[in-house]
């Protein structure tokens, strides 16, 4: 299992944080799109490592053209020397609409085809092929020599699909390189749900799970003290409240029974009443959607529950964690 840690602007110098991954021993280093532009943080990271993989978890694909990701991805490839791992995701409709006022549409289809006309780009840029894509939602079918920026000697980046639902689940086995498992998920509902949809697409494309690289980011609390575990366990519950109150997750919870647990999140975050909203997360959803645990019990945690199925782990912890608290999960992954 490979170990991936996150890159974030919490500093103004994006390329000391990720040689400290790197010479920490990571594998791999993710930026997601939440106040910054990931492809922008990755870049920063790119020029100052030289091993570490570099992900985006993810880019809003249907915020931007096919063109616009293939093209600054192909450039981030160039930068980091073939590292880059091109995680898209679709968002839900509320932001695609209302934060980026671009059209909204049926997202597993249009994902599927968002990757193969980049593809199809990148064909055209590293092998000469004529740009003739066209789809229902995108058509791709002009490119002079003067905005050809030719082939990449790195080739075109693997490209990681963000997924919860069994369609766009299938989508990623289809077109993808590997599968981002979003956070908002339980042991259960990947070995039942997400595993077989994940088959399903691979079949199509004449591939199986062996060599299809599995991503999760997984939910952690823990701390070195009972008030750093405390309030480490009430974060998450927060973050899991805010992930539950969105329709398009509620098959996760349905699939436990709690599905009326959406429906009361989904009300209270109406009304911004955030705080409310975790105490609403029981011990038995908190640990079914984390793991709660002392710092050097995570790893075992981690890998008991999922080793046979996941490819990279990184800790997702809304809060703050020490460097000793982070080493000191890394360590027990690895073990």
């Amino acid at each position: 299992m490979l170990i991936d840690g996150g890159l974030s602007f919490r500093s103004d110098d994006v390329g000391a944080e990720a040689r400290e991954l790197e010479l920490a021993g990571y594998d791999g280093a993710w930026s997601a799109e939440t106040g910054h532009d990931p492809l922008l943080i990755v870049a920063g990271a790119a020029t100052a490592t030289t091993t570490l993989e570099l992900g985006t978890g993810i880019v809003v694909a249907f915020a931007r053209s096919p063109m616009i990701t293939a093209t600054m991805a192909n450039d981030v490839q160039l930068l980091s020397r073939g590292r880059l791992l091109l995680g898209l995701g679709s968002q839900i409709k509320p932001h695609i609409e209302k934060r980026y006022s671009m059209p909204w549409s049926h997202p597993a289809p249009r994902m599927r085809e968002y990757v193969l006309a980049m593809r199809a780009i990148w064909a055209c840029w590293n092998e000469g092929a004529a740009l003739n894509f066209r789809g229902e939602y995108y058509r791709h079918t002009l490119m002079s020599p003067f905005f050809n920026p030719g082939p990449n000697p790195y080739g075109a980046p693997k490209v990681y699909l963000a997924a919860v639902g069994e369609l766009m689940t299938e989508v990623a086995g289809e077109v993808a390189d590997g599968l981002l498992v979003h956070p908002f998920t339980t042991e259960r509902y990947i070995r039942e749900v997400t595993l077989p949809a994940l088959e399903r697409g691979l079949a199509k494309s004449g591939r199986d799970t062996k060599d299809f690289p599995i991503s999760f980011s997984g939910l952690v609390a823990t701390g070195d003290t009972d008030e750093e575990l405390a309030d480490a366990t009430r974060k998450v519950r927060g973050q899991i409240a805010f992930y539950g109150s969105t329709p398009a997750y509620r098959g996760v919870l349905e699939l436990h029974g709690w599905g009326e647990l959406q429906s009361e999140l989904n009300a209270l975050s109406k009304t911004g009443e955030w705080e409310k909203m975790g105490e609403l997360i029981e011990d038995d959803v908190l640990n079914a959607f984390s793991i709660v645990a002392e710092p050097k019990d995570v790893g075992g945690v981690v890998r008991a529950r999922l080793n046979d199925v996941i490819s990279r782990f990184s800790i997702y912890a809304p809060y703050a964690l020490s460097d000793d608290v982070r080493q000191a999960i890394v360590s027990g992954l690895r073990s």
